[in-house]
């Protein structure tokens, strides 16, 4: 696969008008993220939501800045009060719900989204899109606990926010892999 600083965004629609297409793309990506909060597979022990694979392809496809941009205007949303979450409205809205249990979780998706599309940006070859599928996935983990770890410690955080999506999360992470890899042929071929 070529190795190019473009994102396959930019070289599958390329523009004279990038603003406005990059609005476009912000209120897609978060479309995206909401649903991908909204619709839960079921799994064990969990059910699954596809956020996390989300997070790092829209990082991926859309290059680290705008993809982070994305994430960023998402949160946003789900600030205001809008029910763009997983389990809201029913467990809270806006800055109530982020400041939560699943506010490390949040910020980790900016972060993933950044590092995921950062990872791509000099070569796409599987190595480097599982690398960055990990990393991103693993940064939003990281942030999760030490997050959490704040509100019930370290071993609760542990046991009961990466424990139980271990089995969803590789499901996930393999899905986003050899989504990954489609996109960058199909980007490839474009």
């Amino acid at each position: 696969m070529s190795t190019t600083t473009a994102s396959p965004i930019d070289q599958l629609w390329p523009t004279d008008r990038p603003a406005l297409r990059n609005l476009a793309l912000v209120l897609f990506g978060t479309l995206l993220l909401a649903a991908s909060a909204k619709i839960q597979v079921p799994f064990w022990p969990v059910p699954m939501t596809m956020q996390t694979a989300i997070v790092v392809l829209i990082g991926m496809a859309y290059g680290w800045r705008l993809g982070a941009a994305t994430v960023v205007a998402y949160l946003a949303e789900g600030a205001m009060g809008l029910p763009v979450f997983t389990g809201t409205p029913e467990r809270g809205l806006g800055l109530a719900y982020m400041v939560g249990p699943t506010g490390g979780y949040l910020l980790g998706f900016v972060a993933a989204a950044a590092i995921a599309g950062w990872l791509v940006r000099s070569g796409q070859g599987l190595a480097r899109i599982s690398a960055a599928v990990v990393a991103g996935i693993a940064t939003i983990f990281v942030l999760g606990v030490a997050w959490l770890s704040v509100l019930v410690g370290f071993e609760n955080a542990v046991t009961h926010g990466v424990l139980p999506f271990l089995p969803s999360e590789i499901a996930k992470i393999l899905l986003a892999i050899a989504a990954g890899v489609a996109m960058f042929r199909v980007r490839a071929k474009a």
